[in-house]
């Protein structure tokens, strides 16, 4: 939605919003168009959720790794590698 006494574009969440321009092959730009409109949404929310996406993406693999150093420190094997079978065993 525009703020008209701010000027500029909000997202629901009142976040301020900014314009971009991209380049891309017109034929890929409308191929994306007509993806999202079949998918009863639009070209700029797909790329807005690409966006959070590409951006997250960093974040939760530091989470994770951090998530298996933590890990590390409470498990001892004792210098044992194991086989894939045995890592799969349920």
């Amino acid at each position: 939605m525009y703020c008209a006494c701010c000027r500029v574009w909000k997202r629901r969440t009142g976040q301020k919003m900014k314009n971009i321009t991209l380049s891309a092959e017109e034929n890929l730009i409308e191929a994306a168009r007509r993806r999202a409109a079949a998918e009863h949404t639009t070209l700029n929310a797909q790329f807005r959720r690409w966006l959070e996406e590409y951006v997250q993406r960093e974040r939760l693999a530091e989470e994770a790794l951090a998530c298996i150093d933590e890990i590390r420190q409470h498990l001892r094997t004792g210098g044992r590698r194991f086989t894939r079978e045995e890592m799969n065993e349920r």
